[in-house]
Order: C-alpha cells, then structure tokens, then sequence
C-alpha cells in the first residue's frame, strides 16, 4: 500500500471517529514506511496531521492517549503528532490523559506545550503525585513555576546526575537542607555580597565538615547520567540542578582558604573537564565556575592550582580562561606571568627540599619526593617501618591522615606541571638573579626537588647540584658571585667536550633528569632543507593518529584542530613564539581512507607534510584548497630556515619529532597486517625497522652505556639500529626507534603489546620520560629468558 493509500485509509477513519481503529491506522502509517520519496511522505503526513487537529478537542485528547499509550517504539514513532494535535487544548484534558502524557514525556529535557499548567493541574486535582522524573522534566521546563509553588516535601534536586543523586541519598539535617536551598538560588554570573553574606551565616550553622562533605559530592561531578534521558546526552547537564552545583562551588570558595579548599576546586575543573562522546567536556559551566571562585581565593595554594591547571588543561576555551585569570592576577600583583607562576608553587609544608615529617600521637609519618612523585612512609610507636599507617593514626588522626594522603596527590600532580613548564623554559629565555633563583628554585622545598635535577648556567658557567652544593662538571663547588645571573642550561651552541661530560657527571652522580637536558636532542639544518630554503621535509610523509597529535601538541604548547570530515580547510598546527617574532607550522593533510573517521567526523589519521616558520604577524594559512583561494602576491611568505635561530628550530623540530615518534601508526604493534586494508603495510614495515630519528640515536648511544649495567649484559648487543638479545629458544632483534621485535632466523615478527607503561627496573636511566626506552628495556629482560614465558599470546610465537 502506498502512502497516499494508507493516509486515505487514516482520513477515512477520521470521519468515522472510530478513536480507536484510527490509533492502529495511525501507528501503520507512520511505521510501515514505503520506499518512497521524502516529498511525498511529508507532505501526506502534514495533510493527516492537520486533518486530525480539526477532531473536537475531546476526541484529540482520547486519539493522544492512546498512541502515547502504545509500547515505547511504536509510541516513539507518533510521539510529534500525538503533541501536535493536542497543543492548542486547555479543558478536554482528563486525569487519565494528563497521568499518559507526563509520564511519556517525563523523560525529556522538558515538556515544551503550550497548556502544560492545565495539563499538571488535571492530574493534581484529582489527587494524583508527580513522579520524581516527570517533576524533573517539569523543573527543566520554563514557565512550570508557578504550579509547583503550592507542592510541599519535593527533593531539593532533580535526580539522574550522580552527585545529585548522593546528595538526594544523605539524610541531610535542617541545616544543611537551608544550605542547599541556599545554593539553589545562586543563578547569577556572580556570587552577590548578600549571596555571600548568608551563605557565610549557613555554613556557620552547619560547622566543621563542610569542605568534606561538599567535596564529596564533588566527585561525582561529570560521571555518567543514572537517568538517561531520550535524545540527549549521557552526561546532559540538568538545567535545575545547576544553580546548587554553581552555589555549592561559590560556598567552597568562602570556607577558610586551606590547601584543602583549593585542591577540591582544582580537581572539580578536572573531572567536570573529562570529554565525554559526542559533547567534550562533560561539565564545562562547572569547570568555569570552579576556575573563578579559584581566582577569588587569596591563597598561595589556589594560586598554585590556577598555575597547575594551565599546564594541564588543553580544551581551548577554559585554557583561555586560565590564562587570562592568571594574567589578571599577575597585573593585579604588580608582576610578571612567569613570576606568578613561580611564586604559586607551594611548599605543600616541606620543611626541606623534598621532605616532611609529622608526627601523629606515637606514630611518625615521612613524606618524600621521589624522582617526580610523592611516597608517604609510616613508622610505629617503636619506631620501625610499617606499610600502612597504623589503626591508632586512623581512629585518633582521620583529619590528619586525610591531608597527608591529599598533599601526597597534589605533589605529584604539581611536580608533572612543574616539569612541563620548565622544559618549556629553554624556548622562554628566561633568566633570574641568583639570590632570586636560589629562593624560587633551588632552595624552594617542592621546587627544588626538579631544580637539582638539573644543570643551569651561572654566569655562563654550567653547573649542576650534588653532594649537598652546587658544582662545576669536575666536581668543584661553584662560587657564584651575589649578582649572578642565572639561565636553563641547553646543549645547543656548547662546546663539544662539554655535553658528554655532563652525561658522565649526571650518570656518576645517579641524578635522573625529570625531562631530557644533558641527552636533548639537536637539530641542526641538514643539507636538503638549505636546499628547500623556507621549509623542512624531514618529518614528511608519515601517518598519524590524529586525536594522538591533537593531545600531544596542545600538551606542548601548540595550537591545533581536529581535521574533520566537513570541512574544507585543515590548518596546520602552530606554534607561536613571541618572545623571537615567530610562528612554527606544522603541516598535516587528512587520512581520506574508506569511512575512517569518529562519529563526529574527525578524521582517525593524517599524514604528515612540511614544517614552516613565518613571522609572527603574518597571515593565516589554511591549508589545502582553502589556502590555494587566499593566496595573493601580498601573502607574507615563509621565513628562510637558515634565519631561525638555532635554538628555536632544533626545539621545534624536536617537537614535531615527539609528534611523529609518539602518533605514528608504525609504533602499533598490531599493525603488522598494514591495519585498515593492509594500505599501511609499506609505512608501517620501513617506519618500525628503518633508519633511526634523532631520539632512537639518542637511545642507541645511551643503551651503550647502560647494557654493561643490565643483569643480562652478557645476552645483549647493540648492532646498527637493533638491540639484538639472545633467549634460549631464539635470538630478538628489537627496534630502537618504534620497540618492533624481530626473531631470528628469518627475521619473523614478534607481535608483544605492552599493556601499560613499563618500569625500567632496578637499572639507572638518566632521564625520565621516555617510553619507548622503558618499553625496550622491559622486552630485553624478559626475551633474555624466554623459556619462563608463560604468556600463551608470546609462547606460541616464540617456539618453533
């Protein structure tokens, strides 16, 4: 039956009144779709509709009814006409018709009808209760207000996010019952004096624990929905809940400005930051709310957090936001940004570099900082060291033992931000008084413990801190003169004696680096891009996974979008470097494989092209077709290469490698296959056994340092650009660049997937940071014993 047959068959119907058959017809309409065209369906279910809509109101209601009535996929169906027919009614609504519709719609943002008052008013009348998710739907709902006003005992929250739901769950006393009816009202961009006033009173009255607790809701921010809701979001954001949420963000704000206080703040921005599918950050008007009551604090530690999460946070509009606030502040003190963000590191109550201790009744907790985390050590009343802290500590010190283990956290987070802003030091030209530097970094109990990790340059002198004292690579004491001035020391432009000498030092020493300095790469401008001029090939032609580039290079200070399937220019990633008046580009063009590309249209990879500079002022490029149309004689043209500095293009050229060493599809070790068609195979084989970048020779030299030092150095050998280790069952040759295993004989490939980031094991590296060495070494130590493999996954490829 066509469409036009089966609307007669409707319209027929229509003129019976036959409510019930014309709900059956109705549902076959609109379910049994021919294949026809778009037109036609359209326009003969517009003429239905408006067919129907001349019905008395009476029977309109009875007709919705019953198709709302129906099981939910044939309901769904006629969801839009069961509304449309009734939304000019007002009075033929019956409390069985109202209870129909609000729970059918109870599960939607909202209502969106014109009578809905009416609707709610029938179905209280007759001495009905809203259910709690059709109550929801209605606070979600505007102009609903005034029906509800003369409902008593409703729950402070709609339910169905989780930190509303635990909220919900607590038997919450009078006082903080007025605290959160407090909260729900705050619904301004800002907390009002009066606001604050009252809010300060009511946590008065609800006393010690408020941090705690709200925190504790707090953690439930941006998890997953528990009531789903039809056609939205997993994480959609309850619009009446989200007043408590922001007033319970501006209630933390005036609580005594403890390291607690702001810790809580920080980690909210964190959670409520977490990309969820399809929407990206799961809570943003959370995070925003939480970076400004930061901001309000006049505390050291929420200074401290503000700085952490710039280094952290990488979604574009909340990183503007943090560093504008910074700015702000900085202006506000009198200072510079990088002197803000040196002064708000904390010493989170190190008395020394790098150690605190407290003592909790009879019981001596030691916090230390280790290579770049934080470890908490117990010992009993008799002094001997215990595992875990003891049950005395527990019931008689829960404040206490609750702030170490959070400071424990904090420090570690801290210590990854700090390590990021000063490897991005080398590029800033930052330099410092000696006495300046001493206080903010070498001397400064948190700080200091990267700092002497770390080689810098007195006076142009290069020193580094063992021993107790700062001292030259011979090992003398430096005396640096009162006005010294202080710089990151970088390998680029020493002496060629002097950057082994310091590896020789570092390694004699046991000082791990918390990021590459004494072994940084350098990249100096090879023969082809003189050739070239005003571009470099050198990272050409390799395929990444895009949301893999995305993540890294906003880490690394880079600006970056997503190449999406829509658009019509993909722009190269850049970097801007205002302190030289320049601007990096790194070129990439989208993956146009078969579908190959998320459910929002990003691209899954790219393929990598040239790397450019152009001053900073010049226009933008964007790429492809799109850059062809803007291309006018009066485009400001790529700087020649040979007038980079030195330091500026090795660092760039350094993260543009990390980009491809970290991103490229030939580190998959499932991808042996050539991956989606075998279309990479060519790639993925001369990527994962070919020629050696710059920072798998950097590997290569210091493995020939190191395999002396290994447990089974008599198994090992280093042979161009393989780690060749000899088990009992065969001989593994082990790529240095990408960690790909081969065995021999016939160089068979070894398919071994590590399932998270390795541990070196007891062997010295002098630096941190690099995976692919730690995963190098791992494979080393296990294949060097092939036959005590028991993972069925490597045994079944490793014997013959």
């Amino acid at each position: 039956m066509s469409v036009q047959e089966r609307a007669d068959v409707v319209l027929a119907l229509v003129e019976t009144g036959q409510i019930e058959e014309l709900a059956d017809e109705l549902v076959r309409f609109h379910h049994e779709r021919p294949d026809e065209s778009f037109m036609d369906r359209h326009y003969c279910g517009e003429l239905v509709r408006q067919r129907l809509k001349q019905l008395p109101a009476p029977s309109r209601v009875e007709l919705a009814t019953r198709l709302l009535s129906r099981p939910q996929d044939e309901a769904d169906l006629i969801d839009y006409t069961a509304w449309f027919i009734t939304d000019d009614i007002s009075d033929a609504w019956t409390p069985e018709a109202a209870g129909v519709f609000l729970e059918w719609r109870a599960d939607r943002e909202g209502y969106g009808h014109k009578y809905l008052s009416r609707i709610v008013e029938c179905w209280l009348k007759a001495g009905n209760e809203l259910s709690p998710e059709a109550l929801a739907a209605l606070r979600r709902t505007k102009g609903t207000r005034p029906v509800l006003s003369g409902l008593r005992d409703l729950p402070l929250l709609n339910p169905g996010e989780p930190w509303a739901d635990q909220i919900l769950a607590e038997d919450l006393d009078e006082h903080w019952t007025a605290l959160l009816r407090h909260a729900l009202t705050a619904s301004s961009s800002k907390p009002s004096a009066r606001w604050e006033r009252t809010g300060l009173a009511l946590l008065e009255q609800v006393g010690a624990g408020a941090a705690g607790r709200i925190a504790g809701w707090f953690a439930l921010v941006g998890r997953p929905r528990t009531l789903m809701l039809r056609y939205s979001s997993t994480h959609y954001v309850d619009s009446y809940n989200l007043p408590a949420l922001r007033g319970l963000i501006w209630l933390m704000g005036l609580l005594p400005a403890r390291r607690e206080t702001a810790r809580h703040l920080a980690a909210l921005v964190e959670r409520a930051l977490r990309k969820a599918p399809g929407i990206g950050p799961c809570h943003r008007a959370a995070a925003t709310c939480a970076i400004h009551t930061l901001a309000r604090i006049d505390s050291a530690e929420a200074l401290g957090q503000l700085a952490r999460l710039t280094a952290k946070v990488t979604f574009k509009p909340t990183l503007k936001l943090l560093d504008n606030t910074l700015d702000a502040l900085a202006r506000a003190r009198g200072l510079s940004r990088e002197e803000v963000e040196e002064l708000a590191v904390a010493s989170y109550g190190l008395t020394e570099v790098g150690r605190r201790v407290e003592t909790l009744g009879q019981v001596t907790a030691e916090l230390t900082v280790t290579g770049s985390k934080a470890v908490l050590n117990w010992r009993n009343a008799q002094g001997k060291p215990v595992k875990a802290p003891p049950a005395s500590v527990r019931q008689e010190h829960p404040e206490d033992l609750a702030e170490l283990k959070g400071v424990v956290k904090d420090i570690t987070k801290m210590l990854t931000a700090q390590a990021g802003r000063l490897d991005h030091l080398f590029l800033s030209q930052r330099a410092w008084p000696y006495q300046v530097w001493r206080e903010r970094y070498l001397d400064h109990p948190l700080l200091g413990t990267l700092a002497r990790r770390l080689i810098w340059l007195i006076d142009d002198v290069p020193c580094g801190y063992a021993d107790g004292s700062l001292r030259e690579v011979s090992d003398a004491p430096a005396e640096p003169a009162a006005g010294a001035t202080v710089r990151l020391w970088h390998p680029i432009g020493r002496d060629l004696a002097e950057v082994p000498a310091w590896r020789d030092w570092l390694e004699r020493h046991e000082i791990t680096q918390p990021f590459k300095q004494a072994h940084r790469e350098v990249y100096l401008l090879t023969a082809a891009e003189e050739n070239t001029g005003v571009y470099s090939n050198r990272f050409a032609a390799h395929v990444l996974r895009q949301h893999q580039l995305h993540a890294l290079a906003l880490t690394r200070g880079w600006r970056h979008e997503l190449h999406m399937a829509v658009d019509g220019d993909f722009p190269p990633a850049t970097r801007e470097l205002p302190g030289w008046g320049v601007r990096a580009e790194f070129w990439t063009e989208p993956d146009y494989g078969d579908g190959e590309f998320t459910d929002s249209g990003a691209y899954l990879r790219v393929h990598t092209d040239q790397v450019r500079f152009y001053p900073l002022h010049a226009q933008t490029n964007y790429g492809g077709y799109a850059d062809w149309l803007h291309n006018d004689p009066d485009r400001i043209r790529p700087l020649p290469l040979d007038q980079i500095p030195p330091l500026v293009f090795s660092e760039i050229m350094r993260d543009v490698d990390l980009f491809v060493g970290v991103a490229s599809v030939g580190n998959d070790p499932t991808w042996q296959d050539g991956g989606p068609g075998g279309r990479f195979q060519d790639y993925w084989t001369s990527y994962g056994f070919g020629e050696l970048s710059a920072t798998a020779r950097t590997r290569h030299d210091l493995l020939a340092r190191l395999l002396p030092r290994l447990a089974v150095a008599d198994r090992c050998s280093l042979d161009g650009r393989f780690l060749y280790v000899r088990g009992d069952l065969r001989t593994y040759k082990i790529h240095l660049g990408s960690g790909n295993i081969l065995m021999t004989p016939g160089d068979q490939y070894l398919c071994i997937v590590p399932k998270q980031a390795p541990e070196p094991g007891p062997v010295f590296l002098p630096f941190e940071g690099d995976r692919v060495l730690a995963v190098i070494l791992s494979k080393a130590m296990m294949l060097a014993k092939d036959t005590t493999i028991t993972d069925p996954t490597i045994t079944s490829q490793i014997r013959p």
